[in-house]
């Protein structure tokens, strides 16, 4: 990656954040407004990191649970593509690993939501595999820590239907 290239990313990176704030702010429509934008520039080509970024949140501003459903799956599939270049040597594809059992856990809650519970409960497997990766509960920033307990809470669901 060029000096210019790494730059215009991190450009790109600072304006996913502040769609991000935006979110968090409760401005859902402007924020779906900003990442759908950023989205045109991108698109289903641009670097796996930005875009699954990207997908992950744009999934949280979705009314409908099948639009959801579909930006949660361009994360996963972005953040496998990174995976992929891995081999290439990315700086980021170790990293993404730790993505993978929120992405699934999104991905079971969106079926849940949609009434596939055997499609729910694929990925919420996949969810519970993946957080190995996690750091434990007391060495980290409480990331791994929600990541499970949210998993805990799904499962506890998942149960009861």
């Amino acid at each position: 990656m060029t000096e210019q290239q790494e730059t215009s990313g991190d450009v790109f990176m600072t304006r996913i954040g502040q769609a991000i704030m935006l979110l968090h702010g409760g401005d859902r429509e402007e924020a779906r407004n900003r990442f759908g934008a950023l989205w045109s520039e991108i698109g289903d080509e641009g670097d796996a990191l930005q875009r699954c970024t990207l997908a992950h949140y744009m999934a949280d501003t979705q009314d409908d649970p099948g639009d959801e459903l579909a930006w949660d799956l361009r994360a996963l599939t972005a953040a496998q593509a990174l995976t992929d270049a891995r081999a290439a040597g990315h700086e980021d594809a170790l990293a993404v690993r730790a993505f993978f059992p929120s992405l699934h856990l999104n991905l079971a809650a969106d079926y849940v939501k949609l009434h596939r519970p055997v499609a729910a409960r694929i990925h919420l497997d996949r969810a519970r595999e993946a957080s190995g990766v996690l750091a434990d509960d007391g060495m980290d920033d409480g990331y791994g820590g929600g990541v499970r307990a949210a998993i805990g809470r799904l499962e506890r669901r998942l149960r009861e239907w």
